[in-house]
């Protein structure tokens, strides 16, 4: 039996960043990890996901080049090629964390691991104790009851991955981020795109200005959604698919992509035997990711916080610095940014306006278009920046849409975690023409000094 100060059940983001961080802190860590380093963001979501959007990238703008002057014509996607470019990223990415693991003298090791008691995970046969335990099993891809997940007509985001060629339809499940995305993909790639959402709206957790503003562009590059209705069934065939919903509606296509959404990986893991408080296989945790058993911690995609990937980091350094005895903040989740990097983009941070107006907040909304920043007019993209902000007071969600807005989260957030006021952010000078301007326009206009909008 091999003792350390830390045993970490999970080599993905929150996994892996609590080791690095701990291990930088002079803790003895071994890192345990079933699949790959680097977990689902690396292999499975993040980075292979915004490869494939910016191959579908690079085909509309060979589509559009004649718009900017530009010969040039769009003739086939060589999926062998895509498939090649979105590895290779994905290779270097993984050989560079392995590279950082080795060298700050973490033990790693590969194989499926299982609580066997408080302080102990067993793995290969081999007993690993530590005085505290992390578990960082992360997530799958959901499915629904009844459906014959087949990996080649009906499919899920983990075999969209790797997809050998493109199909000429496809009907997505889901209108939420992952399944805005493959659909932005694969009508980027030359497929005809059907969503299927059950709630009004698609991105339905984002500002409603936001997902409306989607819905509009995706309308515009020819997407196609059915908002509102629930899903019956699936029935599969010669020709590929037949979907049918709650109102007797139907759609064929050659491939149906289920995106209903990411489950924890916490069955048969050994979690409930030690008696670690659950709900729907979610470990439950504190504000700073401890579980009600002393020593023994979760973070990432086990735990019902926001499921992205650098939520997963914040939290795995938050346990690392909290086991040190360094007694850092808790996470402030309204404070992370969040990105659907479809074409176009919706990026957020903050509160919605529905969200503000529950907590008992007094409005004040500004929207703040595209459409007069000069960079957003070379690059040809529509869309907005919204400001959610408190009756003289801080801003409290800023909401936007547009090619490449997701960039401007990083001022966006230091905004609304530092309760700036539009006052505050007006002065500041932004490079022109930038679309980083655009932030500051509307933090102009929200003071009562707009300059390139009307006022």
């Amino acid at each position: 039996m091999a003792n350390f100060d830390l045993v970490i059940l999970g080599g993905g983001s929150g996994g892996y960043a609590c080791a690095l961080r701990a291990a930088q802190l002079g803790l003895n860590v071994v890192l345990i990890e079933k699949d790959k380093l680097g977990g689902t963001c690396l292999h499975r979501g993040c980075i292979p996901t915004k490869a494939l959007l910016h191959a579908g990238e690079i085909a509309d703008n060979a589509r559009h080049a004649g718009e900017f002057g530009v010969k040039a014509e769009f003739q086939s996607m060589d999926m062998v090629a895509v498939n090649a470019y979105k590895d290779g990223v994905i290779s270097k990415l993984h050989k560079g964390l392995q590279g950082l693991v080795k060298s700050r003298n973490i033990t790693y090791v590969e194989g499926s691991g299982k609580l066997v008691s408080r302080d102990t995970v067993e793995v290969n046969g081999q007993r690993y104790t530590g005085k505290n335990v992390v578990l960082a099993t992360g997530s799958y891809a959901k499915t629904l009851p009844g459906l014959d997940v087949d990996g080649k007509t009906i499919v899920t985001s983990d075999h969209a991955m790797h997809m050998t060629s493109v199909p000429k339809s496809v009907i997505v499940l889901g209108g939420g981020v992952i399944g805005c995305e493959f659909a932005s993909v694969w009508k980027s790639f030359g497929a005809e795109v059907t969503i299927i959402e059950a709630l009004p709206h698609l991105v339905a957790l984002e500002d409603e200005s936001s997902s409306k503003q989607l819905e509009r562009a995706f309308r515009k590059r020819g997407i196609n959604f059915e908002l509102g209705t629930k899903f019956k069934s699936a029935a599969k065939n010669a020709k590929g698919v037949t979907v049918t919903l709650e109102d007797g509606k139907t759609f064929d296509a050659e491939i149906f992509l289920v995106a209903v959404g990411r489950g924890p990986v916490s069955n048969g893991l050994g979690y409930e035997e030690q008696g670690i408080k659950m709900d729907r296989g979610y470990i439950l945790v504190d504000e700073k990711c401890r579980t009600n058993i002393p020593g023994i911690w979760a973070v990432g995609d086990l735990i019902p916080t926001l499921q992205l990937a650098h939520v997963g980091f914040g939290e795995g350094i938050l346990v690392a610095e909290e086991i040190a005895g360094l007694n850092p903040r808790p996470i402030n989740y309204d404070g992370v940014p969040r990105v659907t990097y479809s074409e176009p983009e919706v990026a957020s941070v903050g509160l919605t306006t529905a969200a503000a107006k529950a907590q008992g907040f007094e409005v004040v909304e500004l929207n703040y278009d595209l459409a007069g920043n000069g960079k957003a007019q070379i690059l040809k993209t529509a869309g907005s920046i919204k400001l959610v902000s408190q009756k003289n007071g801080p801003v409290l969600g800023i909401h936007m849409v547009g090619s490449r807005v997701g960039e401007l989260l990083a001022e966006a957030q230091l905004i609304f975690n530092w309760q700036a006021e539009a006052s505050d952010v007006a002065p500041l000078i932004h490079a022109h023409p930038t679309l980083s301007e655009a932030m500051g326009e509307a933090h102009l206009a929200l003071a009562g000094k707009p300059l390139h909008a009307h006022g």
